[in-house]
């Protein structure tokens, strides 16, 4: 397993600005930076390219939906224009050289309309990730759908139901995303979910209950890396947390991050953290691109 963590821990909004970030992330040991993705043509990327090269750092891609970009909506207009902004994303990610793209794709966060989803939307979202598979083999990107809990959508909020929705979809380039914070909520236990997806699990995100350092709240994370590796999963740990910088309005942890923690807080004692689970020290995770 490697060890990265994503740029939601600085920024929203993450720019060419940031990018005197990146030696520091790796030579802290992380391997990986995550970058958000809400609007493809607002990433520079042979840019980002040639400083992640720089640093040596792998670089994996979260996708969130804008608003007017929703896959299942009952609007075919919509839904051609969501396909066509997908398949952008993963152009754009190709671009980049990452090689995963990943977050709650199937809709846009907060997309609530107060009933259960029904079959049409289970059926729209089958068909724009199946069309999705031409692009994803061209540009050689795995895809990874991510669950998130009942807050954010009505449409996919539990392990079982990713794992269905992948299995309808039937591409061996598209798996799913765990992220703990969101299966806190949502699963009875995670590490029966993280064995329960099996070899369906492309990706992990590992959060805290409240987003904040790792192992400071009661998310089970020993035994969470133990189902892991007794589920032979050898993707990233991508740390997904929001540290708190009074520079940084766009930051996800600028409104109710604590105050004490920073986004270096929350990337380097997470490395540690997690580092230590795996059962390596501090020094191991230096190795370039390989942490299994």
């Amino acid at each position: 397993m490697k060890i990265g963590v994503s740029a939601f821990a600085w920024t929203s909004e993450f720019n060419e600005s940031h990018y005197k970030l990146l030696p520091e992330i790796r030579e802290h040991g992380l391997c990986a930076l995550e970058i958000p993705m809400f609007e493809p043509h607002r990433i520079s990327a042979l840019n980002l390219r040639r400083a992640m090269e720089t640093n040596d750092l792998e670089c994996t891609v979260c996708a969130i939906l804008p608003a007017a970009i929703n896959p299942i909506s009952a609007d075919a207009s919509v839904r051609s224009r969501s396909y066509t902004h997908l398949v952008e994303c993963v152009e754009k990610a190709a671009e980049i050289d990452a090689k995963l793209l990943g977050g709650p794709l199937f809709a846009p966060i907060g997309y609530l309309p107060g009933r259960r989803r029904n079959q049409d939307e289970w059926n729209s979202a089958v068909e724009t990730f199946q069309r999705l598979g031409d692009a994803l083999d061209a540009n050689k990107i795995t895809l990874t759908i991510e669950p998130v809990n009942r807050s954010e959508t009505f449409f996919l909020r539990t392990a079982m139901e990713a794992k269905a929705l992948c299995n309808a979809i039937a591409h061996p380039r598209v798996g799913i995303t765990l992220d703990t914070f969101h299966a806190n909520i949502e699963e009875k236990s995670i590490p029966d979910a993280v064995i329960s997806l099996g070899s369906s699990l492309k990706h992990f995100h590992a959060s805290e209950n409240d987003r904040g350092l790792l192992g400071s709240g009661h998310i089970n994370f020993p035994a969470i890396i133990e189902a892991l590796q007794g589920s032979n999963y050898d993707g990233y740990l991508m740390i997904e947390g929001f540290g708190y910088s009074p520079n940084e309005p766009d930051a996800l942890g600028a409104l109710w991050g604590d105050l004490s923690v920073s986004p270096e807080d929350i990337a380097f004692a997470g490395a540690t953290y997690l580092a230590s689970l795996l059962g390596r020290s501090r020094t191991s995770t230096t190795l370039p691109g390989n942490l299994s």
